[in-house]
Protein backbone atom coordinates (compact mmCIF):
# COMPACT_ATOMS: atom_id res chain seq x y z
CA UNK A 1 0.00 0.00 0.00
CA UNK A 2 2.80 2.40 0.91
CA UNK A 3 4.60 1.73 -2.37
CA UNK A 4 1.47 2.25 -4.42
CA UNK A 5 0.84 5.50 -2.64
CA UNK A 6 4.39 6.63 -3.42
CA UNK A 7 4.06 5.69 -7.10
CA UNK A 8 0.90 7.73 -7.17
CA UNK A 9 2.89 10.88 -6.23
CA UNK A 10 2.21 10.22 -2.52
CA UNK A 11 -1.54 10.54 -2.77
CA UNK A 12 -3.58 7.45 -1.96
CA UNK A 13 -4.73 5.93 -5.29
CA UNK A 14 -8.42 6.58 -5.88
CA UNK A 15 -10.34 3.33 -6.22
CA UNK A 16 -12.79 3.97 -9.04
CA UNK A 17 -11.12 6.71 -11.02
CA UNK A 18 -11.62 6.15 -14.70
CA UNK A 19 -9.15 7.52 -17.19
CA UNK A 20 -5.52 6.76 -17.82
CA UNK A 21 -3.01 6.88 -15.00
CA UNK A 22 -0.39 9.63 -15.21
CA UNK A 23 2.52 8.20 -17.17
CA UNK A 24 5.81 8.48 -15.32
CA UNK A 25 9.24 6.95 -14.98
CA UNK A 26 10.53 5.23 -11.89
CA UNK A 27 14.19 5.65 -10.98
CA UNK A 28 15.51 3.39 -8.24
CA UNK A 29 18.80 2.13 -6.85
CA UNK A 30 19.54 -1.51 -6.02
CA UNK A 31 17.95 -1.11 -2.59
CA UNK A 32 14.77 0.30 -4.08
CA UNK A 33 14.70 -2.44 -6.68
CA UNK A 34 14.93 -5.12 -3.98
CA UNK A 35 12.05 -3.57 -2.05
CA UNK A 36 9.75 -3.21 -5.06
CA UNK A 37 10.44 -6.40 -6.99
CA UNK A 38 8.99 -8.95 -4.53
CA UNK A 39 5.84 -6.82 -4.18
CA UNK A 40 4.93 -5.36 -7.56
CA UNK A 41 5.20 -7.05 -10.93
CA UNK A 42 6.08 -5.16 -14.09
CA UNK A 43 2.45 -5.42 -15.11
CA UNK A 44 1.28 -3.87 -11.85
CA UNK A 45 3.79 -1.07 -12.28
CA UNK A 46 2.48 -0.45 -15.77
CA UNK A 47 -1.08 -0.32 -14.45
CA UNK A 48 0.09 2.44 -12.14
CA UNK A 49 1.48 4.43 -15.04
CA UNK A 50 5.15 3.43 -14.77
CA UNK A 51 6.32 3.16 -18.36
CA UNK A 52 10.01 2.85 -17.63
CA UNK A 53 11.87 1.71 -14.56
CA UNK A 54 15.58 2.37 -14.55
CA UNK A 55 18.49 2.10 -12.18
CA UNK A 56 19.71 5.46 -10.94
CA UNK A 57 23.30 4.73 -11.91
CA UNK A 58 22.64 3.65 -15.47
CA UNK A 59 22.90 5.80 -18.58
CA UNK A 60 19.51 7.42 -18.85
CA UNK A 61 18.30 9.61 -21.71
CA UNK A 62 16.48 12.84 -21.04
CA UNK A 63 12.68 12.59 -21.24
CA UNK A 64 11.80 16.21 -20.69
CA UNK A 65 8.01 15.94 -20.65
CA UNK A 66 7.58 13.19 -18.06
CA UNK A 67 7.52 13.29 -14.26
CA UNK A 68 10.07 11.04 -12.54
CA UNK A 69 9.55 9.25 -9.24
CA UNK A 70 12.83 8.47 -7.48
CA UNK A 71 13.07 5.74 -4.84
CA UNK A 72 16.59 5.51 -3.46
CA UNK A 73 18.72 5.36 -0.33
CA UNK A 74 20.03 8.76 0.76
CA UNK A 75 23.67 7.91 0.11
CA UNK A 76 26.35 10.33 -0.97
CA UNK A 77 26.70 8.92 -4.49
CA UNK A 78 22.92 8.70 -5.03
CA UNK A 79 22.51 12.33 -4.04
CA UNK A 80 25.33 13.38 -6.37
CA UNK A 81 23.68 11.56 -9.23
CA UNK A 82 20.29 13.13 -8.52
CA UNK A 83 21.86 16.58 -8.49
CA UNK A 84 23.44 15.75 -11.83
CA UNK A 85 19.99 14.77 -13.19
CA UNK A 86 18.65 18.15 -12.07
CA UNK A 87 21.52 19.95 -13.78
CA UNK A 88 20.97 17.99 -16.99
CA UNK A 89 17.24 18.68 -16.82
CA UNK A 90 16.37 15.07 -17.54
CA UNK A 91 12.71 15.12 -16.57
CA UNK A 92 9.73 17.40 -16.34
CA UNK A 93 9.36 17.15 -12.57
CA UNK A 94 11.04 15.24 -9.76
CA UNK A 95 9.39 13.35 -6.92
CA UNK A 96 12.23 12.38 -4.60
CA UNK A 97 11.52 9.50 -2.23
CA UNK A 98 14.14 8.30 0.21
CA UNK A 99 13.96 4.73 1.46
CA UNK A 100 15.35 5.81 4.80
CA UNK A 101 15.35 9.28 6.36
CA UNK A 102 17.67 11.80 4.67
CA UNK A 103 19.90 14.02 6.76
CA UNK A 104 19.54 17.78 6.87
CA UNK A 105 22.94 18.37 5.23
CA UNK A 106 22.21 16.08 2.28
CA UNK A 107 18.86 17.75 1.79
CA UNK A 108 20.69 21.07 1.55
CA UNK A 109 23.01 19.61 -1.08
CA UNK A 110 19.98 18.81 -3.25
CA UNK A 111 18.50 22.24 -2.62
CA UNK A 112 21.73 23.92 -3.68
CA UNK A 113 21.93 21.83 -6.83
CA UNK A 114 18.31 22.66 -7.64
CA UNK A 115 18.98 26.37 -7.22
CA UNK A 116 22.12 26.11 -9.31
CA UNK A 117 20.29 24.27 -12.06
CA UNK A 118 17.39 26.70 -11.85
CA UNK A 119 15.15 23.70 -11.23
CA UNK A 120 13.63 24.48 -7.84
CA UNK A 121 10.09 24.55 -9.21
CA UNK A 122 10.53 21.17 -10.83
CA UNK A 123 11.31 19.38 -7.58
CA UNK A 124 7.71 18.61 -6.77
CA UNK A 125 8.00 16.63 -3.55
CA UNK A 126 10.65 15.25 -1.26
CA UNK A 127 9.61 12.40 1.01
CA UNK A 128 11.15 10.13 3.59
CA UNK A 129 9.33 6.88 2.94
CA UNK A 130 10.60 4.81 5.86
CA UNK A 131 10.46 1.67 3.73
CA UNK A 132 13.91 0.30 4.45
CA UNK A 133 12.88 -3.34 4.71
CA UNK A 134 11.90 -6.02 2.22
CA UNK A 135 8.57 -7.80 2.46
CA UNK A 136 8.72 -11.35 1.15
CA UNK A 137 5.39 -12.71 2.41
CA UNK A 138 2.21 -11.26 3.87
CA UNK A 139 3.68 -12.14 7.23
CA UNK A 140 7.43 -12.00 6.73
CA UNK A 141 10.10 -9.38 6.06
CA UNK A 142 13.89 -9.19 5.92
CA UNK A 143 16.08 -6.15 6.54
CA UNK A 144 17.99 -6.01 3.31
CA UNK A 145 19.46 -7.92 0.44
CA UNK A 146 22.28 -5.64 -0.71
CA UNK A 147 25.16 -5.77 1.77
CA UNK A 148 23.31 -8.26 3.91
CA UNK A 149 26.64 -9.61 5.11
CA UNK A 150 27.03 -6.31 7.01
CA UNK A 151 24.24 -7.25 9.42
CA UNK A 152 24.79 -11.00 9.38
CA UNK A 153 25.40 -13.30 12.32
CA UNK A 154 29.09 -13.33 11.48
CA UNK A 155 29.32 -9.54 11.38
CA UNK A 156 27.78 -9.24 14.85
CA UNK A 157 29.71 -12.10 16.45
CA UNK A 158 33.18 -11.55 15.00
CA UNK A 159 35.66 -11.74 17.87
CA UNK A 160 37.67 -8.78 16.54
CA UNK A 161 34.76 -6.39 16.10
CA UNK A 162 35.29 -2.82 17.31
CA UNK A 163 32.72 -0.84 19.26
CA UNK A 164 32.20 1.60 16.42
CA UNK A 165 31.56 -1.22 13.95
CA UNK A 166 29.07 -2.76 16.35
CA UNK A 167 27.29 0.60 16.75
CA UNK A 168 27.00 0.91 12.97
CA UNK A 169 25.53 -2.58 12.62
CA UNK A 170 23.03 -1.97 15.41
CA UNK A 171 22.01 1.37 13.88
CA UNK A 172 21.44 -0.32 10.52
CA UNK A 173 19.22 -2.98 12.07
CA UNK A 174 17.33 -0.42 14.15
CA UNK A 175 16.77 1.83 11.14
CA UNK A 176 15.02 -1.01 9.29
CA UNK A 177 12.94 -2.06 12.28
CA UNK A 178 11.97 1.57 12.89
CA UNK A 179 10.85 1.86 9.24
CA UNK A 180 8.84 -1.31 9.66
CA UNK A 181 6.89 0.09 12.61
CA UNK A 182 6.37 3.46 10.93
CA UNK A 183 4.86 1.66 7.93
CA UNK A 184 2.78 -0.51 10.23
CA UNK A 185 1.65 2.58 12.12
CA UNK A 186 2.05 0.90 15.50
CA UNK A 187 4.30 1.28 18.53
CA UNK A 188 5.28 -2.12 19.87
CA UNK A 189 6.03 -3.33 23.35
CA UNK A 190 9.57 -4.68 23.13
CA UNK A 191 10.94 -7.75 24.88
CA UNK A 192 14.48 -9.07 24.52
CA UNK A 193 17.02 -11.34 26.16
CA UNK A 194 19.66 -9.73 28.38
CA UNK A 195 23.34 -9.40 27.60
CA UNK A 196 22.97 -10.05 23.88
CA UNK A 197 23.06 -8.12 20.63
CA UNK A 198 19.25 -8.33 20.74
CA UNK A 199 19.35 -6.20 23.87
CA UNK A 200 21.46 -3.55 22.13
CA UNK A 201 18.90 -3.43 19.33
CA UNK A 202 16.06 -3.14 21.84
CA UNK A 203 17.68 -0.26 23.71
CA UNK A 204 18.37 1.68 20.53
CA UNK A 205 14.95 1.01 19.00
CA UNK A 206 13.20 2.03 22.21
CA UNK A 207 15.19 5.27 22.24
CA UNK A 208 14.44 6.01 18.59
CA UNK A 209 10.69 5.38 18.97
CA UNK A 210 10.66 7.42 22.16
CA UNK A 211 12.40 10.40 20.55
CA UNK A 212 10.00 10.27 17.66
CA UNK A 213 6.96 10.25 19.93
CA UNK A 214 8.32 13.16 22.03
CA UNK A 215 8.62 15.35 18.96
CA UNK A 216 4.87 15.74 18.71
CA UNK A 217 4.94 18.07 15.73
CA UNK A 218 6.90 15.70 13.54
CA UNK A 219 5.91 12.38 15.02
CA UNK A 220 5.43 9.66 12.45
CA UNK A 221 2.89 7.84 14.58
CA UNK A 222 0.07 10.37 14.71
CA UNK A 223 -2.78 11.03 12.38
CA UNK A 224 -3.37 9.30 9.11
CA UNK A 225 -0.67 6.67 9.04
CA UNK A 226 -1.40 3.79 6.73
CA UNK A 227 -1.81 1.15 9.35
CA UNK A 228 -3.42 3.31 12.01
CA UNK A 229 -6.64 1.37 11.89
CA UNK A 230 -5.08 -2.04 12.07
CA UNK A 231 -3.74 -2.20 15.58
CA UNK A 232 -5.29 0.80 17.23
CA UNK A 233 -7.01 -1.13 20.01
CA UNK A 234 -4.06 -3.28 20.88
CA UNK A 235 -0.38 -2.84 20.42
CA UNK A 236 1.78 -5.57 18.97
CA UNK A 237 4.54 -7.31 20.86
CA UNK A 238 8.03 -7.23 19.35
CA UNK A 239 10.16 -10.14 20.44
CA UNK A 240 13.85 -9.62 19.74
CA UNK A 241 15.61 -12.94 19.89
CA UNK A 242 19.36 -13.41 19.62
CA UNK A 243 20.54 -16.00 17.11
CA UNK A 244 22.90 -17.40 19.75
CA UNK A 245 20.06 -18.92 21.74
CA UNK A 246 19.76 -21.61 19.07
CA UNK A 247 22.43 -22.33 16.49
CA UNK A 248 21.29 -25.86 15.70
CA UNK A 249 18.13 -24.91 13.80
CA UNK A 250 19.83 -22.78 11.11
CA UNK A 251 22.25 -25.66 10.46
CA UNK A 252 19.47 -28.23 10.38
CA UNK A 253 18.57 -29.96 7.13
CA UNK A 254 14.92 -29.41 6.53
CA UNK A 255 12.01 -31.29 5.06
CA UNK A 256 9.42 -28.69 4.11
CA UNK A 257 9.14 -27.29 0.59
CA UNK A 258 9.96 -23.60 1.02
CA UNK A 259 12.79 -24.23 3.47
CA UNK A 260 14.28 -26.89 1.15
CA UNK A 261 14.12 -24.57 -1.86
CA UNK A 262 15.94 -21.96 0.21
CA UNK A 263 18.48 -24.46 1.50
CA UNK A 264 19.45 -26.33 -1.66
CA UNK A 265 18.59 -24.01 -4.56
CA UNK A 266 19.54 -20.44 -5.42
CA UNK A 267 16.55 -18.65 -3.90
CA UNK A 268 16.59 -14.90 -3.18
CA UNK A 269 13.80 -12.39 -2.81
CA UNK A 270 11.21 -15.03 -3.78
CA UNK A 271 12.95 -15.86 -7.03
CA UNK A 272 14.55 -19.22 -7.64
CA UNK A 273 17.26 -19.63 -10.29
CA UNK A 274 17.67 -23.08 -11.77
CA UNK A 275 20.24 -24.48 -14.11
CA UNK A 276 18.47 -26.75 -16.52
CA UNK A 277 20.50 -29.68 -17.69
CA UNK A 278 19.59 -30.13 -21.34
CA UNK A 279 18.68 -33.78 -21.60
CA UNK A 280 20.76 -36.71 -20.41
CA UNK A 281 21.84 -38.10 -23.78
CA UNK A 282 25.60 -38.56 -23.78
CA UNK A 283 27.62 -36.09 -25.77
CA UNK A 284 29.85 -37.66 -28.40
CA UNK A 285 33.50 -37.75 -27.41
CA UNK A 286 35.34 -34.52 -28.11
CA UNK A 287 32.15 -32.53 -28.50
CA UNK A 288 31.67 -29.44 -26.38
CA UNK A 289 29.56 -30.15 -23.29
CA UNK A 290 26.10 -28.64 -23.64
CA UNK A 291 25.60 -25.20 -22.22
CA UNK A 292 23.21 -25.19 -19.29
CA UNK A 293 20.20 -22.95 -19.56
CA UNK A 294 19.49 -20.74 -16.58
CA UNK A 295 15.83 -20.34 -15.77
CA UNK A 296 14.33 -18.24 -13.05
CA UNK A 297 10.91 -18.60 -11.48
CA UNK A 298 9.05 -16.29 -9.12
CA UNK A 299 7.38 -17.99 -6.20
CA UNK A 300 4.82 -15.40 -5.20
CA UNK A 301 1.79 -14.95 -3.01
CA UNK A 302 -0.44 -15.22 -6.07
CA UNK A 303 0.84 -18.74 -6.76
CA UNK A 304 -1.87 -20.83 -5.13
CA UNK A 305 0.10 -24.06 -5.20
CA UNK A 306 3.05 -22.42 -3.47
CA UNK A 307 0.83 -20.80 -0.86
CA UNK A 308 -0.81 -24.08 -0.10
CA UNK A 309 2.25 -26.31 -0.03
CA UNK A 310 5.26 -24.21 0.90
CA UNK A 311 5.02 -25.54 4.45
CA UNK A 312 4.31 -29.16 3.51
CA UNK A 313 6.82 -32.00 3.84
CA UNK A 314 8.50 -32.61 0.49
CA UNK A 315 6.94 -36.02 -0.32
CA UNK A 316 3.51 -34.45 0.02
CA UNK A 317 4.52 -31.71 -2.41
CA UNK A 318 5.70 -34.24 -4.99
CA UNK A 319 2.42 -36.06 -4.65
CA UNK A 320 0.38 -32.87 -5.02
CA UNK A 321 2.26 -31.77 -8.13
CA UNK A 322 1.53 -35.18 -9.58
CA UNK A 323 -2.19 -34.90 -8.75
CA UNK A 324 -2.39 -31.41 -10.23
CA UNK A 325 -0.72 -32.69 -13.37
CA UNK A 326 -3.20 -35.54 -13.71
CA UNK A 327 -6.19 -33.26 -13.23
CA UNK A 328 -4.71 -30.88 -15.77
CA UNK A 329 -4.21 -33.64 -18.32
CA UNK A 330 -7.89 -34.41 -18.01
CA UNK A 331 -8.60 -30.79 -18.86
CA UNK A 332 -5.99 -30.58 -21.56
CA UNK A 333 -8.24 -32.25 -24.13
CA UNK A 334 -10.76 -29.61 -23.19
CA UNK A 335 -8.15 -26.92 -23.97
CA UNK A 336 -7.49 -28.43 -27.38
CA UNK A 337 -11.21 -28.53 -28.04
CA UNK A 338 -11.65 -24.91 -27.00
CA UNK A 339 -8.78 -23.82 -29.16
CA UNK A 340 -10.16 -25.54 -32.21
CA UNK A 341 -13.61 -24.02 -31.61
CA UNK A 342 -11.95 -20.66 -31.55
CA UNK A 343 -9.77 -21.43 -34.53
CA UNK A 344 -6.51 -20.80 -32.79
CA UNK A 345 -3.73 -23.31 -32.78
CA UNK A 346 -0.52 -22.98 -30.83
CA UNK A 347 -0.19 -20.82 -27.75
CA UNK A 348 -1.05 -17.41 -29.14
CA UNK A 349 -2.78 -15.75 -26.23
CA UNK A 350 -2.90 -12.41 -28.02
CA UNK A 351 -5.37 -13.84 -30.49
CA UNK A 352 -7.53 -15.04 -27.63
CA UNK A 353 -7.90 -11.65 -26.06
CA UNK A 354 -8.71 -10.02 -29.40
CA UNK A 355 -11.72 -12.18 -30.03
CA UNK A 356 -14.69 -10.39 -28.63
CA UNK A 357 -17.35 -12.47 -30.29
CA UNK A 358 -19.97 -13.00 -27.68
CA UNK A 359 -21.40 -16.39 -28.51
CA UNK A 360 -21.92 -18.46 -25.40
CA UNK A 361 -19.33 -21.02 -26.41
CA UNK A 362 -16.66 -18.44 -26.97
CA UNK A 363 -17.35 -16.52 -23.81
CA UNK A 364 -16.96 -19.64 -21.69
CA UNK A 365 -13.90 -20.67 -23.67
CA UNK A 366 -12.28 -17.28 -23.42
CA UNK A 367 -12.81 -17.16 -19.68
CA UNK A 368 -11.61 -20.67 -18.89
CA UNK A 369 -8.65 -20.82 -21.27
CA UNK A 370 -6.37 -18.24 -19.59
CA UNK A 371 -7.13 -19.91 -16.27
CA UNK A 372 -6.09 -23.29 -17.62
CA UNK A 373 -2.94 -21.92 -19.22
CA UNK A 374 -2.02 -20.27 -15.91
CA UNK A 375 -2.63 -23.56 -14.13
CA UNK A 376 -0.35 -25.30 -16.61
CA UNK A 377 2.33 -22.68 -16.05
CA UNK A 378 2.26 -23.26 -12.29
CA UNK A 379 2.38 -27.04 -12.70
CA UNK A 380 5.39 -26.78 -14.99
CA UNK A 381 7.07 -24.36 -12.61
CA UNK A 382 6.62 -26.61 -9.57
CA UNK A 383 7.52 -29.73 -11.52
CA UNK A 384 10.84 -28.10 -12.40
CA UNK A 385 11.50 -26.69 -8.94
CA UNK A 386 10.49 -29.88 -7.13
CA UNK A 387 12.55 -32.02 -9.50
CA UNK A 388 15.59 -29.84 -8.83
CA UNK A 389 15.04 -30.23 -5.07
CA UNK A 390 14.55 -33.98 -5.45
CA UNK A 391 17.86 -34.31 -7.28
CA UNK A 392 19.60 -32.75 -4.29
CA UNK A 393 17.71 -34.95 -1.82
CA UNK A 394 18.68 -38.08 -3.69
CA UNK A 395 22.28 -37.25 -4.51
CA UNK A 396 23.01 -35.98 -0.99
CA UNK A 397 20.68 -38.33 0.96
CA UNK A 398 19.10 -35.33 2.63
CA UNK A 399 16.21 -37.40 3.95
CA UNK A 400 18.69 -39.37 6.06
CA UNK A 401 20.34 -36.19 7.30
CA UNK A 402 17.02 -34.67 8.23
CA UNK A 403 15.90 -37.76 10.08
CA UNK A 404 19.21 -38.27 11.85
CA UNK A 405 19.47 -34.64 12.97
CA UNK A 406 15.90 -34.69 14.26
CA UNK A 407 16.86 -37.71 16.36
CA UNK A 408 19.95 -35.97 17.70
CA UNK A 409 18.01 -32.81 18.52
CA UNK A 410 15.25 -34.74 20.27
CA UNK A 411 17.78 -36.91 22.12
CA UNK A 412 16.38 -40.19 20.82
CA UNK A 413 18.44 -43.27 20.14
CA UNK A 414 20.47 -43.30 16.95
CA UNK A 415 20.26 -46.34 14.72
CA UNK A 416 23.54 -45.69 12.94
CA UNK A 417 26.78 -44.27 14.24
CA UNK A 418 27.55 -40.67 13.49
CA UNK A 419 31.01 -41.69 12.35
CA UNK A 420 29.52 -43.95 9.67
CA UNK A 421 27.35 -41.09 8.36
CA UNK A 422 30.37 -38.80 8.14
CA UNK A 423 32.57 -41.43 6.52
CA UNK A 424 29.95 -42.54 3.97
CA UNK A 425 31.32 -41.15 0.69
CA UNK A 426 27.88 -41.30 -0.94
CA UNK A 427 26.03 -39.31 1.69
CA UNK A 428 26.10 -35.58 1.28
CA UNK A 429 28.59 -32.82 0.53
CA UNK A 430 31.35 -31.85 3.00
CA UNK A 431 29.07 -29.04 4.14
CA UNK A 432 26.21 -31.48 4.85
CA UNK A 433 28.52 -33.60 6.99
CA UNK A 434 29.82 -30.61 8.89
CA UNK A 435 26.30 -29.33 9.56
CA UNK A 436 25.34 -32.73 10.92
CA UNK A 437 28.36 -32.88 13.20
CA UNK A 438 27.90 -29.32 14.47
CA UNK A 439 24.29 -30.09 15.38
CA UNK A 440 25.49 -33.14 17.26
CA UNK A 441 28.15 -31.07 19.01
CA UNK A 442 25.74 -28.26 19.90
CA UNK A 443 22.99 -30.61 21.08
CA UNK A 444 25.05 -33.02 23.14
CA UNK A 445 24.91 -32.41 26.88
CA UNK A 446 28.43 -33.79 27.35
CA UNK A 447 30.98 -32.69 24.79
CA UNK A 448 32.60 -35.73 23.12
CA UNK A 449 35.86 -36.81 24.72
CA UNK A 450 39.11 -35.58 23.17
CA UNK A 451 39.82 -39.03 21.74
CA UNK A 452 36.39 -39.23 20.08
CA UNK A 453 36.65 -35.66 18.89
CA UNK A 454 39.97 -36.39 17.17
CA UNK A 455 38.38 -39.34 15.43
CA UNK A 456 35.44 -37.22 14.23
CA UNK A 457 37.80 -34.47 13.11
CA UNK A 458 39.87 -36.90 11.10
CA UNK A 459 36.75 -38.30 9.42
CA UNK A 460 35.52 -34.77 8.66
CA UNK A 461 38.86 -33.77 7.21
CA UNK A 462 38.99 -36.92 5.09
CA UNK A 463 35.55 -35.93 3.79
CA UNK A 464 36.98 -32.55 2.78
CA UNK A 465 35.42 -30.36 5.48
CA UNK A 466 36.81 -27.05 6.63
CA UNK A 467 37.05 -27.29 10.43
CA UNK A 468 37.10 -23.56 11.20
CA UNK A 469 33.35 -23.58 12.06
CA UNK A 470 33.96 -26.34 14.60
CA UNK A 471 36.52 -24.31 16.52
CA UNK A 472 34.10 -21.37 16.58
CA UNK A 473 31.28 -23.57 17.90
CA UNK A 474 33.66 -25.01 20.53
CA UNK A 475 34.35 -21.54 21.90
CA UNK A 476 30.71 -20.56 21.51
CA UNK A 477 29.59 -23.60 23.47
CA UNK A 478 32.05 -23.00 26.28
CA UNK A 479 30.83 -19.42 26.46
CA UNK A 480 27.10 -20.17 26.34
CA UNK A 481 27.45 -23.00 28.83
CA UNK A 482 28.26 -20.37 31.41
CA UNK A 483 25.43 -18.22 30.17
CA UNK A 484 22.57 -20.67 29.95
CA UNK A 485 21.32 -24.21 29.97
CA UNK A 486 21.24 -26.12 26.67
CA UNK A 487 18.22 -25.58 24.48
CA UNK A 488 15.70 -28.36 24.32
CA UNK A 489 13.97 -29.20 21.08
CA UNK A 490 11.08 -31.26 22.40
CA UNK A 491 11.18 -34.96 21.82
CA UNK A 492 9.31 -35.67 18.67
CA UNK A 493 11.01 -37.56 15.89
CA UNK A 494 9.79 -37.82 12.33
CA UNK A 495 7.83 -40.98 11.64
CA UNK A 496 8.56 -42.73 8.37
CA UNK A 497 5.32 -43.72 6.65
CA UNK A 498 7.04 -46.50 4.79
CA UNK A 499 8.11 -45.78 1.23
CA UNK A 500 5.95 -43.86 -1.16
CA UNK A 501 2.93 -45.68 -2.31
CA UNK A 502 0.99 -43.37 -4.58
CA UNK A 503 3.90 -41.44 -5.91
CA UNK A 504 5.71 -44.62 -6.75
CA UNK A 505 3.35 -45.53 -9.55
CA UNK A 506 5.08 -45.74 -12.88
CA UNK A 507 3.45 -42.72 -14.50
CA UNK A 508 4.86 -40.32 -11.92
CA UNK A 509 7.10 -37.39 -12.80
CA UNK A 510 9.11 -38.03 -9.67
CA UNK A 511 11.21 -41.09 -9.22
CA UNK A 512 11.22 -41.27 -5.46
CA UNK A 513 12.81 -44.67 -4.97
CA UNK A 514 14.73 -44.92 -1.76
CA UNK A 515 13.69 -41.49 -0.47
CA UNK A 516 12.07 -41.85 2.93
CA UNK A 517 8.51 -40.66 3.29
CA UNK A 518 8.91 -38.76 6.53
CA UNK A 519 6.13 -36.87 8.22
CA UNK A 520 6.69 -34.21 10.81
CA UNK A 521 5.44 -34.17 14.33
CA UNK A 522 4.61 -30.65 15.40
CA UNK A 523 6.96 -29.36 18.05
CA UNK A 524 7.94 -25.84 18.94
CA UNK A 525 11.45 -24.66 18.20
CA UNK A 526 13.17 -22.39 20.75
CA UNK A 527 12.18 -19.18 18.94
CA UNK A 528 8.54 -20.28 18.88
CA UNK A 529 8.64 -21.29 22.55
CA UNK A 530 10.02 -17.91 23.53
CA UNK A 531 7.29 -16.18 21.56
CA UNK A 532 4.65 -18.39 23.17
CA UNK A 533 5.88 -17.57 26.69
CA UNK A 534 5.94 -13.84 26.04
CA UNK A 535 2.68 -13.61 24.12
CA UNK A 536 0.69 -15.69 26.55
CA UNK A 537 2.42 -14.19 29.61
CA UNK A 538 3.55 -17.61 30.77
CA UNK A 539 6.15 -17.76 33.48
CA UNK A 540 9.16 -19.71 32.30
CA UNK A 541 12.83 -19.63 33.32
CA UNK A 542 13.72 -19.31 29.62
CA UNK A 543 12.06 -15.91 29.33
CA UNK A 544 11.44 -14.63 32.84
CA UNK A 545 14.38 -12.27 32.83
CA UNK A 546 13.64 -10.82 29.38
CA UNK A 547 13.73 -7.04 29.45
CA UNK A 548 10.57 -5.06 28.88
CA UNK A 549 10.42 -1.76 27.00
CA UNK A 550 7.44 0.40 26.37
CA UNK A 551 8.41 3.43 24.27
CA UNK A 552 5.12 5.13 25.17
CA UNK A 553 5.85 5.19 28.91
CA UNK A 554 7.21 8.58 29.91
CA UNK A 555 10.03 7.45 32.14
CA UNK A 556 12.27 4.88 30.55
CA UNK A 557 11.97 2.73 33.63
CA UNK A 558 13.53 -0.57 32.72
CA UNK A 559 11.59 -3.29 34.40
CA UNK A 560 11.23 -6.86 33.38
CA UNK A 561 7.75 -6.68 34.84
CA UNK A 562 5.20 -6.38 32.04
CA UNK A 563 2.65 -3.63 32.62
CA UNK A 564 -0.30 -5.37 31.06
CA UNK A 565 -1.20 -8.86 32.08
CA UNK A 566 -3.36 -9.63 29.06
CA UNK A 567 -1.99 -11.93 26.40
CA UNK A 568 -1.03 -10.23 23.13
CA UNK A 569 -3.01 -10.71 19.93
CA UNK A 570 -0.32 -9.58 17.51
CA UNK A 571 3.40 -10.20 17.59
CA UNK A 572 6.47 -9.58 15.49
CA UNK A 573 9.48 -11.83 15.98
CA UNK A 574 12.86 -10.63 14.84
CA UNK A 575 16.01 -12.70 15.15
CA UNK A 576 19.15 -10.59 15.47
CA UNK A 577 21.72 -12.45 13.38
CA UNK A 578 19.15 -13.96 11.03
CA UNK A 579 16.06 -16.12 11.24
CA UNK A 580 15.29 -18.79 8.68
CA UNK A 581 12.47 -20.52 6.86
CA UNK A 582 12.42 -23.45 9.30
CA UNK A 583 11.58 -21.07 12.13
CA UNK A 584 9.17 -19.12 9.96
CA UNK A 585 7.29 -22.32 9.13
CA UNK A 586 7.38 -23.42 12.77
CA UNK A 587 5.76 -20.13 13.84
CA UNK A 588 3.06 -20.51 11.20
CA UNK A 589 2.31 -24.04 12.40
CA UNK A 590 2.21 -22.76 15.97
CA UNK A 591 -0.39 -20.13 15.05
CA UNK A 592 -2.52 -22.74 13.32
Amino acid sequence: VALKRMLNFNVPPVKNSTGEPVWKVLIYDRFGQDIISPLLSVKELRDMGITLHLLLHSDRDAIPDVPAVYFVMPTEENIDRMCQDLRNQLYESYYLNFISAISRSKLEDIANAAIGANAVTQVAKVFDQYLNFITLEDDMFVLCNQNKELVSYRAINRPDITDTEMETIMDTIVDSLFCFFVTLGAIPIIRCSRGTAAEMVAVKLDKKLRENLRDARNSLFTGDTLGAGQFSFQRPLLVLVDRNIDLATPLHHTWTYQALVHDVLDFHLNRVNLEESTGTESTPAGARPKKKNKKSYDLTTSDKFWQKHKGSPFPEVAESVQQELESYRAQEDEVKRLKSIMGIEGEDEGAISMLSDNTAKLTSAVSSLPELLEKKRLIDLHTNVATAVLEHIKSRKLDLYFEYEEKIMSKSTLDKSLLDMISDPDAGTPEDKLRLFLIYYISSAQAPSEIDLEQYKKALMDAGCNLAPLSYIKQWKAFTKMASAPTSYGNATPKPLGLFSRVMNTGSQFVMEGVKNLVLKQQNLPVTRILDNLMEMKSNPETDDYRYFDPKMLRGSDSSVPRNKNPFQEAIVFVVGGGNYIEYQNLIDYIK
